[in-house]
């Protein structure tokens, strides 16, 4: 039990108190001594609780967009390393032209891959401000990785329909013309 402190000794010994009353108070004299009951937060405090966790949240997006800006370094370099293996060589003097977005671009090919091209088991891949002819299995990896890598797929739409114009009356009046294959512009 705590030291009662002689007021107290005197209030017990005239009996205005009991022993009880005394070692209470005794009691909460030492817990508000020893700072036992919870303090309410300043302005200060609640200020700087504030801008700490603003802060955090700045650091968890910067991190979260550096982290992205690496993901995005790390596929492009995938994308360069599965070009530069799969590659394949291109000769010839027969000139094969490609859109690439709203530019028209040539390529040297011979007529094997002339052909492999218009069969889509050829893909031209863009490297760098140059292009190159991969493989479709190549094509696919590059693609889960980076879809604009890839400029020219002929075989990527063989499940879907012929092109339409939008207008139905010239799809069909059209449809009666052939297209010659070997058709070079």
């Amino acid at each position: 039990m705590a030291k009662a402190n002689p007021l107290q000794e005197q209030l017990l010994k005239a009996g205005l108190v009991k022993k009880s009353q005394v070692s209470q108070a005794a009691r909460e004299q030492v817990k508000a001594r020893h700072g036992k009951a919870p303090v309410a937060p300043t302005d200060s405090q609640r200020e700087a609780d504030r801008l700490r966790a603003e802060k955090a949240e700045r650091d968890r997006a910067i991190e979260a967009e550096r982290k992205e800006k690496s993901r995005q370094q790390e596929l492009q370099a995938q994308v360069r390393q599965i070009i530069e293996s799969n590659r394949v060589k291109r000769e010839g003097e027969s000139e094969y032209r490609f859109n690439d977005g709203t530019l028209i671009r040539t390529m040297l090919v011979n007529e094997v891959l002339r052909r492999q091209l218009a069969a889509g088991s050829l893909v031209i891949a863009r490297l760098g401000e140059g292009f190159e002819l991969v493989p479709r299995a190549a094509a696919d990896k590059i693609r889960e990785r980076d879809p604009s890598a890839i400029v020219l797929d002929n075989g990527k739409d063989r499940g879907s329909a012929e092109p339409s114009t939008g207008n139905a009356e010239d799809d069909a009046y059209y449809a009666q013309f052939q297209v010659p294959d070997d058709l070079i512009w």
